[in-house]
């Protein structure tokens, strides 16, 4: 018995030995052998002219004293670090920002900040990681010069330095001597949207990285999916990562590889210098045959499912390195239809594409608040793109914000490459980097390093190689291989433009690509006022048909509270040429003259800045609705919409549909009533009513009723359809003949219900008997057609005949989660309409509005008798307290709730 003890004893020994030891293994294993520290903090900015020495050798020593510089906004720009300094009074008010100094940007500027190393890190790889720089400069660290300006330049480009050799045990210094871009040189760039930034948008305007590990780097995992378009719930898997050696000797190691829903791992060795493309395939292995997975959606057709991604460099059972993201399944597809204009598909399902022109803040600004806010703005409009002229963004969180809630990114150069007057060279009329191989290599390494750094998110659905032109063919060639080896996963486009392009809307040449053939898109406007029945009517320019890469109405006016923001109290009122149209864009949209003509024949000229400005609420709405709704109605004939812009990079007159203060305009919810799930649509120039069905969701047992008003608000038609509707579709379902009693403006009210009587979809339209006629002759006769002019306006002077009207309201606010919820219910007692109401959230204090704000609707009008209950949702921790609601209205009286 006592032998079997011992026996018992001695196994229990072992066996917690070797339990011990895998566990200390498994531990050791566990334990990061890497450091990864982004350089955000304790840096410091002087002009050199300010400078004593301006000598890096010795600015980059301990010593040095910066007790006279200003503290840094990394990333960021110089520009932006002065207005954070108060050195710069606020440059978007009023035109401080065309007081300010441009000399000043024209000398260098000194970055400098400072990191600690351990004696053990000295013992490992050190490298500096700079995501983007503009536009060159000079690096040193502890007095010693790392590299130089005419190596470390190029604003897309992103450079990996080692720097073993330059530090030390404690206290390491880093200083950069940073230059502008000049004339001639591929930058950042705004284009006729905004006013040039006076800096250029010199600066460290992405992170620095401190990365310190056993000598590999993990770089751009990315997962690419092909998907069961049958089932939708299963797909084949391919997984990509760089691995890049560091190191003068070669690496073997194991890459590890957790996608959640499985895993995988397998040797490699990486030779000295290099850096591995190292591709998992199902053929390798299976377990990347991946089912009952949830598949990644744009808004509108799914849920955007976001799986967790790891991936690890193991070496001796060290982790050297490891990088984590998150990844969606999905597959994008792309040809042309018959017509010879671009498709998308997602999933294996046609997608109409409905965005808008993003652009970042004028100052590079923008915050994770910030983007999430305007991104949600875009989710709740319905919409499900933006597209980005440029490779916008300080960091990933714009790309990821996209990922999350389910927004396409339509991503490329931009036009400020393509024109002389932008990019301050010469340039050819049909390519990008014609005849210029430094041009070539230079935006080749460019496209290398945006590719990788964003490929992995399922939010992007297209890489656009150009905007008004076509890469230069062998800078396209480039591409492609690019392309090859990094992502086959989504398509490209050569340019934005091409459908139509014969017809020189923006250029002379026609736009067909000799190695990838035409590109099915078109960009030939309008970008400034364009009445409703334009859209359901062209059919050569920018209606609706195909795919239309830039277009608008003109511009978007926004609400008064924003005008006041911006322009000091002396200029609100009249409209002058020296503040207002500052703030409008550059060159032929300097201006809102066309806009103020139209409005005045319309709707009458104001008298006051309170006027004007709800005035352009009702303009923005009626203008912008027509434009979703005329390629939403004519799908799959059209393909996709990008209304020009989305946003705005300071606070501005022109193509937005909020501003950069967040607050929504007319033109946010017509585009939002435009994107119902179900949703009825007018026909401009047609009478004709159709119905969409936005969803993959066949909707059955439907009733639609048609009415019409005349301006005393008597309802002079009555009609009603039952039917159903093809998922992703849209159909004519009532052509209006010839209503009696009209009068000289008129009111259509559309409803639909569902078989339980519920109310879907609502939309109210006022219309003239005087028709807008275009004047194309006028258009044909334009050095650059970026609208059709009009030969005569429809008149809606008659909308100053509408009774007041009193209504009766109910207001309940109550907190959810981090969101103040506001319920108003609204009763129209009386025998009118009460027409286009605005509903404001303002805080109780100031009276300022609450931002950003989600109305379920908005800009609304109703019918006599009519009640209805809208809701409005804000994040507490922009207001906590009980708000009030401001209410205006065509025909009521200001209003305000408390």
């Amino acid at each position: 018995m006592r032998k079997k003890f011992i026996y018992f004893f001695i196994f229990s020994g072992l066996l917690f030995s070797i339990m011990f030891f895998t566990a200390c293994a498994q531990k050791k294993e566990a334990v990061d052998h890497y450091k990864h520290k982004v350089l955000r903090e304790n840096w410091k900015l002087q002009i050199a002219d300010k400078i004593q020495k301006p000598d890096g050798a010795i600015i980059s020593t301990q010593d040095f004293n910066t007790d006279n510089w200003l503290n840094a906004v990394v990333p960021g720009t110089v520009m932006g670090s002065l207005v954070a300094n108060g050195i710069i009074e606020n440059p978007y008010f009023g035109i401080n920002l065309k007081k300010v100094d441009k000399d000043q940007f024209k000398k260098t500027w000194w970055y400098r900040t400072s990191f600690n190393l351990t004696q053990e890190d000295l013992n490992k790889t050190i490298t500096l990681r700079f995501k983007g720089i503009n536009y060159r400069a000079n690096l040193w660290i502890n007095g010693k010069k790392i590299a130089d300006k005419d190596v470390f330049a190029g604003a897309f480009n992103m450079f990996t330095f080692k720097i073993n050799d330059y530090v030390t045990v404690g206290t390491n210094v880093l200083a950069i001597e940073l230059s502008q871009p000049v004339d001639g040189e591929y930058s950042i760039g705004f284009v006729d949207w905004n006013p040039q930034p006076p800096d250029r948008s010199m600066g460290i305007f992405r992170d620095v990285v401190l990365e310190i590990n056993d000598g590999i780097k993990i770089r751009s995992p990315f997962v690419q999916a092909k998907v069961d378009k049958k089932n939708l719930n299963a797909a084949s898997l391919i997984i990509r990562s760089e691995l890049e050696n560091n190191t003068g000797k070669d690496i073997s190691g194991i890459i590890k590889i957790d996608f959640e829903i499985g895993s995988i791992e397998k040797k490699v060795t990486i030779p000295a210098g290099a850096t591995l493309s190292c591709i998992f395939t199902p053929d390798e292995f299976p377990q990347l045959n991946v089912k009952n997975v949830k598949l990644w959606w744009p808004n509108g057709m799914g849920e955007p499912v976001l799986y967790k991604l790891k991936a690890r460099f193991v070496k001796n059972n060290n982790v050297v390195d490891a990088v984590s993201d998150k990844y969606g399944i999905r597959e994008i597809k792309s040809y042309l239809d018959k017509n010879k204009n671009r498709v998308f598909k997602v999933n294996g399902k046609f997608i109409l594409i409905k965005g808008g022109g993003w652009v970042d803040d004028l100052l590079l600004q923008d915050t994770k608040e910030s983007i999430e806010a305007q991104i949600k703005y875009v989710k709740h409009m319905g919409l499900n793109s933006i597209r980005l002229e440029g490779f916008w963004g300080k960091d990933q969180t714009l790309y990821n914000m996209c990922d999350q809630y389910g927004i396409l990114i339509m991503v490329g150069w931009s036009c400020h490459w393509e024109w002389e007057e932008y990019l301050g060279k010469k340039t050819h009329s049909k390519y990008m980097a014609y005849n210029n191989q430094e041009d070539i290599n230079l935006l080749t390494k460019y496209w290398k390093n945006q590719l990788l750094w964003l490929r992995n998110h399922p939010s992007i659905y297209v890489w656009m190689l150009g905007s008004d032109k076509l890469p230069a063919p062998e800078l396209e060639k480039n591409y492609v291989i690019l392309f090859n080896n990094y992502d086959n996963s989504r398509p490209y486009v050569t340019s934005a433009g091409g459908v139509g392009s014969e017809q020189a809307v923006i250029g002379e040449d026609v736009l067909v690509s000799d190695i990838s053939g035409p590109t099915g898109m078109k960009m030939l406007g309008p970008y400034a006022y364009t009445p409703p029945i334009y859209w359901f009517t062209n059919t050569n320019l920018g209606g609706a048909y195909g795919f239309n890469t830039e277009t608008c109405p003109g511009p978007n006016i926004s609400p008064l509270a924003s005008l006041k923001k911006m322009l000091p109290k002396e200029y609100l009122w009249p409209i002058d040429k020296e503040y207002w149209e500052y703030h409008c864009g550059r060159n032929a949209f300097q201006t809102l003259d066309r806009y103020r003509k139209a409005m005045n024949a319309r709707y009458g000229k104001s008298k006051s800045v309170e006027e004007f400005a709800f005035k352009s609420q009702l303009m923005n709405y009626e203008l912008m609705r027509p434009m979703f709704e005329a390629f939403i109605a004519n799908k799959p004939k059209s393909t996709g919409l990008i209304q020009w812009m989305l946003n705005s990079a300071w606070p501005e007159m022109y193509w937005q549909l909020y501003d950069s203060y967040l607050q929504p305009n007319g033109a946010f919810y017509a585009v939002k009533k435009s994107n119902n799930d179900l949703h009825l649509i007018y026909a401009y120039g047609k009478n004709e009513i159709y119905l969409s069905n936005n969803t993959l969701e066949n909707a059955l047992g439907l009733k639609a009723i048609i009415r019409a008003y005349d301006i005393h608000s008597k309802e002079i038609f009555h009609q009603e359809w039952l039917g159903n509707i093809n998922a992703n579709s849209s159909k004519l379902i009532h052509t209006l003949t010839k209503i009696k009693k009209l009068t000289d403006v008129w009111f259509l009210d559309l409803r639909l219900f569902n078989q339980s009587g519920k109310e879907l979809d609502n939309g109210f339209y006022w219309l003239s008997t005087k028709p807008d006629v275009l004047d194309y002759a006028a258009a044909d006769t334009m050095a650059w057609a970026y609208y059709t002019p009009s030969k005569s306006y429809a008149d809606f002077s008659e909308l100053n005949k509408l009774p007041k009207t009193e209504l009766l309201y109910k207001y309940d606010f109550k907190k959810e989660g981090d969101y103040g919820l506001v319920t108003l219910n609204i009763k129209n007692p009386s025998d009118n309409i009460a027409f286009f109401i605005y509903l404001d959230i303002v805080d109780a204090e100031y009276e300022q509005p609450v931002l950003p704000i989600f109305w379920s609707d908005n800009y609304i009008s109703l019918l006599p008798k009519e009640e209805k209950s809208y809701t409005a949702r804000f994040l507490l921790k922009n207001y906590d307290k009980k708000p009030k609601v401001r209410i205006k209205g065509w025909n009521i009286d200001p209003l305000l709730l408390e």
